[in-house]
């Protein structure tokens, strides 16, 4: 039981990490999000997964 309870615990910090990168990333400035040559609108989900998750 205590490895479920670790296993949510993990999951929960990185679904919440998951969902501040999506934010950070859309609310970045336009001029910032150019120079990193990413489109913050449609990249956010997908940098966000790959950042948090590995995939």
């Amino acid at each position: 039981m205590t490895g479920l309870m670790s296993t949510f615990r993990t999951r929960l910090r990185q679904r919440a990490a998951y969902a501040r990168t999506i934010a950070a990333l859309r609310n970045m400035p336009l001029d910032v999000a150019h120079d990193l040559d990413i489109d913050p609108q449609s990249e956010a989900r997908p940098l966000a997964a790959r950042a948090v998750y590995g995939r």
